[in-house]
């Protein structure tokens, strides 16, 4: 069994991506209805120098784009949001702890919706904590 297993294909992950946000309640979904998920195997070197990481593994994902709390009917037309899942790092923690693949990516893309719908990281910490 283990002589044939690889880690998924860029286009598996973002498969597996999209399962996992078609799980999602559909209130939340809809929410999300103008947000495209991309997955890449590591963020661009911009991307790294704006988040100020240390290595290119530091950052399993990025929502890109204007928050539900800041867009306005007003706005200039814009950049779709986008939400990245970066398949590299998100399969070196998953090396690196016990938990599935599938709620790791399920994580990562909630976390990154929650920036869409204008939560902070603390928020994000809080509301995890809560829940636990």
């Amino acid at each position: 069994m283990w002589r044939t297993a690889k880690a998924p294909s860029l286009a598996e992950m973002e498969a597996m991506a999209h399962d996992v946000f078609g799980r999602l309640p559909r209130t939340f979904r809809e929410l999300c209805e103008d947000v495209i998920i991309r997955i890449d195997d590591f963020p661009t070197e911009e991307v790294l120098d704006e988040m100020e990481a240390e290595s290119e593994f530091d950052l399993l994902g990025l929502f890109q784009g204007v928050g539900l709390p800041h867009q306005s009917h007003g706005d200039i037309a814009r950049l779709p949001n986008m939400i990245w899942l970066y398949r590299r790092p998100i399969l070196d923690y998953w090396a690196e702890h016990d938990e599935a693949l599938g709620d790791i990516v399920r994580h990562v893309l909630i976390h990154e919706i929650g920036h869409h719908f204008g939560l902070s990281d603390e928020d994000m910490e809080a509301i995890e904590a809560d829940a636990d």
